[in-house]
């Protein structure tokens, strides 16, 4: 299904900009420069992502996010033109998932989108694909994942999990069978803002097999799949 995003921006010609090129991408498009006609369109179009200025006509881009937040838990990725943090804390307390200040490249521009669209279909897939588990325990043959004591065991015997092994583990386990990027093990597990490389996943991948794995140097948990990512077989 085409992913459906709103761009709320009252400067034309960025405006036009945006829409081309999240077009371009496949996504379908509307467009505001209005702080009240946005709340109207997005009453209307209910869309996947909202790209809301902060200097808008009639109601700012605070208020509309505000208003936003109180009826939909709709992504909304702000833009200011001013680089000033007390105004991209206000946003993230208003409401908003990420914040960009201009000028910035479309590269990036689409790279957050692009993020914040790759987050929300995980997190439907998770609520309606989660593996059957026993409370919050998944179950892997000798391996169990206890998430209400945040502890993974083999054979009965915790293992010694460093916080970010334990959130990787969980999130492969919760997505068993599907290869997974390094970009969007990245995304899930350490966020958007983490600003180290994908070589952070292969090493945590690495720990993980040395504590999960019969032999580490022939893994059958964690599969490395050549030029997509890695997979997990239980």
């Amino acid at each position: 299904m085409q992913e459906k995003i709103l761009v709320v921006e009252d400067d034309p010609t960025l405006q036009e900009t945006l829409a081309y090129n999240l077009e371009r991408q496949g996504y379908s498009v509307s467009t505001s420069g209005d702080g009240r006609e946005a709340l109207g369109l997005a009453e209307q179009t209910k869309p996947d992502l909202v790209v809301l200025d902060v200097m808008l006509p009639n109601l700012d881009g605070f208020e509309v996010c505000r208003i936003l937040r109180k009826k939909s838990n709709v992504p909304i990725l702000m833009l200011t033109a001013r680089d000033d943090e007390i105004d991209r804390v206000l946003g993230l307390e208003m409401g908003a998932d990420d914040y960009l200040t201009k000028p910035f490249s479309m590269r990036e521009f689409m790279a957050r989108v692009k993020a914040q669209l790759r987050r929300v279909r995980f997190d439907k897939e998770d609520s309606q694909d989660q593996l059957p588990i026993a409370g919050d325990t998944l179950i892997f043959d000798n391996l169990v994942i206890d998430n209400q004591r945040y502890e993974a065991r083999i054979n009965g015997q915790p293992l010694n999990l460093k916080p970010k092994e334990y959130e990787l583990l969980l999130f492969l386990a919760r997505h068993r069978s599907q290869v997974l990027s390094r970009e969007l093990i990245m995304d899930r597990v350490w966020g958007w803002d983490f600003t180290g490389g994908s070589r952070t996943v292969d090493v945590h991948i690495r720990w993980l097999r040395e504590k999960i794995e019969l032999d580490p140097a022939v893994p059958t948990r964690i599969v490395t799949v050549r030029g997509a990512g890695y997979r997990f077989e239980g």
